[in-house]
């Protein structure tokens, strides 16, 4: 969309949406010379924004302290099972399989995220713990999905069918034997 065009919207709609002014922001960035038409168009702007004609939409900053909280508590049981053991855990697996089984909690503010926190300690602490101690379990549960797996060549078709011809060997019930010569 051209100035000329989002300055028209947002003169129509009377208000300039953090996407209007971030396209209007990188269109300035990345022209090399901005025409006449769009300097009109911006000078256009600028007064309707002085004078409360068009209002911009402030953005929204959203905190999810669940993510933080759940961070938190997956660093230090991870932390404390590497240091004692030689396994290796995904920290972010662990923390995405907690975070799908809590609820969110969203604040705008430094103040709201405060409120979050607390009460997320007062009410949620021990779920929170739970569902990590749940993810580190599944994760330490699940076996290494065939660790002796290699990756299928790419060069020849024949070795392809070489190798599909040895994984049959090997796990076929009913694999046939190669013709005797």
């Amino acid at each position: 969309m051209s100035i000329e065009k989002i300055v028209e919207q947002a003169l129509q709609d009377g208000y300039l949406t953090p996407a209007m002014e971030a396209e209007v922001g990188r269109i300035c960035d990345t022209a090399s010379e901005l025409s006449i038409e769009e300097y009109m168009a911006l000078d256009r702007l600028m007064g309707a924004l002085l004078t409360g004609e068009v209002v911009a939409v402030p953005r929204k900053q959203f905190i999810n302290v669940m993510e933080e909280l759940v961070l938190t508590e997956a660093i230090a049981r991870v932390a404390e099972i590497e240091a004692t053991s030689d396994c290796t855990l995904d920290l972010g697996d662990i923390a995405a399989y907690a975070l799908n089984r809590l609820p969110p909690l969203y604040a705008t503010t430094e103040e709201g995220a405060d409120y979050q926190r607390g009460r997320a300690k007062d009410d949620l602490q021990a779920l929170i713990a739970q569902q990590v101690s749940d993810a580190i379990a599944r994760s330490l549960d699940r076996p290494d999905f065939y660790p002796e797996r290699q990756v299928l060549g790419k060069n020849a078709g024949d070795e392809v069918l070489s190798q599909v011809s040895t994984l049959l060997k090997a796990y076929a019930h009913k694999y046939e034997a190669e013709p005797q010569s």
